[in-house]
């Protein structure tokens, strides 16, 4: 091995772009086109020469193993690895399979597909027109915004693929499957495909960008594809998958001991074997006789000594710390924490604010840019928002008696029929509580 440096050398500027560009073909992958140079220099530092003589002299002296020709080391006698067991991919089936994630992506869920969309132009509420009521023809609204909120959560994305009539007005909006769907950055619009910034490609079918609306959990700067919880924890997420699936395999494949048969007097190999034969002999279930002053002494694992019931509940913590479901409904609870009426009531104010409002002001801003114009979705988040029943009717009196709320508008808010001339009706005034003889004496 020669310690000669070599002069620094520069390769020349390359340029990356995805497959199919300008040319109408699906692309061959799907990452982000951008621009770079990469600069390799083969000067070899003079703290790796160091290096390089130390090896050397381990090897010469029987303390380490020379690299073979394909870059690998065979290990030395006696140092092996440790065993590993085949992790998990991280996919949206397997991260599923995980109860804490599935419970909360139902959360989210479900808040979502019980909400009304209203249309509003010019700050009023206008008559709710098909496409905001059954965006999709083929499904229900709930099941259109189940479709949504899963694919976000999930990927990162939800497309959808635009239908018109012969007007040009957007009559229909079916969500696509985001894992059929590869969206390419074009470098130069003046060579892609209809001068179109982004191509999108449903399998191998070219979509115009003018049939697809992109929805994205977290966009970040220099990607084309939206960013979810899923792909921006897949470490974590990997673990915690490794935990499950070693607890599952503790009793099975870990190599622990069920139970030992212990003897007073000294046995051989022949004896220890025969003893164990006839233990497994036996049908499960009967009656075990043992002679000779025989012991049988199980290995009892305390969950608590293993940490599992420790490591069970820090994992669906971080979950739902990721997915930003609340403890509460995840029908789980923070050590040292202590779950009162008033701290979920607001738990459940801050999960639709800083949660769920994510999902659906996504769904709301597409919506709008594909109804008429001067129209704007807005899905009516005050189902989520309702406090107990006391509550609001208190709160329905300071609006009337203030003079900013009508009774008719009340109703309305409950969905109670309307009553003719009740906002003509005078106020009742509240009912003067009892005093006592005393009281009224002073």
């Amino acid at each position: 091995m020669s310690s000669a440096r070599t002069p620094a050398t520069t390769r020349p500027r390359r340029r990356w772009h995805s497959g199919g560009l300008g040319s109408g073909a699906p692309p061959s992958c799907n990452t982000p086109s951008y621009t770079g140079v990469i600069r390799r220099a083969s000067r070899t530092p003079r703290r790796l020469h160091s290096v390089n003589l130390l090896h050397r002299a381990a090897v010469a002296a029987g303390l380490a193993t020379r690299a073979d020709s394909t870059g690998g080391s065979t290990p030395s006698p006696g140092v092996l690895p440790p065993a590993r067991s085949d992790a998990s991919p991280v996919t949206t089936d397997t991260v599923l399979s995980l109860h804490a994630m599935f419970r909360a992506l139902m959360i989210h869920v479900i808040a979502a597909s019980q909400l009304s969309i209203d249309v509003e132009r010019a700050g009023r509420t206008v008559e709710t027109p098909p496409l905001a009521g059954q965006p999709d023809p083929e499904q229900s609204r709930s099941a259109w915004i189940e479709a949504n909120v899963a694919s976000l959560s999930l990927t990162g994305n939800a497309f959808w693929r635009l239908y018109r009539d012969a007007t040009g007005q957007v009559v229909a909006a079916r969500v696509l499957d985001p894992h059929r769907v590869t969206v390419v950055k074009n470098l130069d619009r003046r060579t892609a495909p209809d001068g179109e910034a982004y191509s999108y490609y449903l399998n191998a079918e070219r979509i115009r960008a003018t049939e697809v609306r992109h929805l994205a959990f977290l966009r970040v700067p220099g990607h084309v594809s939206g960013l979810g919880p899923i792909q921006a924890a897949r470490g974590e997420l990997a673990g915690v998958m490794s935990t499950r699936d070693y607890a599952s395999r503790w009793f099975t494949d870990s190599g622990q001991a069920a139970a030992v048969l212990k003897f007073e007097q000294k046995l051989t190999p022949e004896q220890a074997e025969r003893y164990r034969e006839q233990w497994h002999a036996a049908p499960a279930g009967r009656v075990r006789v043992l002679g000779g002053g025989g012991e049988y002494v199980p290995f009892a694992l305390n969950p608590a000594d293993a940490q599992w019931l420790e490591s069970q509940q820090f994992d669906v913590t971080r979950i739902a710390r990721l997915m930003g479901v609340p403890a509460s409904l995840m029908l789980a609870t923070v050590q040292g924490g202590s779950m009162t009426y008033a701290n979920v009531e607001q738990d459940w104010i801050g999960y639709v604010r800083f949660s769920l409002m994510k999902y659906l002001r996504e769904i709301e801003e597409a919506l709008t840019g594909i109804l008429p114009a001067g129209q704007s979705a807005r899905f009516n988040i005050e189902t989520l928002l309702r406090s107990d029943t006391k509550t609001r009717y208190e709160g329905y009196e300071i609006g009337i008696r203030a003079g900013w709320l009508l009774p008719s508008e009340a109703r309305a808010t409950e969905h109670l029929t309307p009553v003719e001339g009740i906002d003509d009706r005078p106020l009742l005034l509240p009912t003067p509580t009892s005093t006592t003889p005393q009281e009224a004496r002073a």
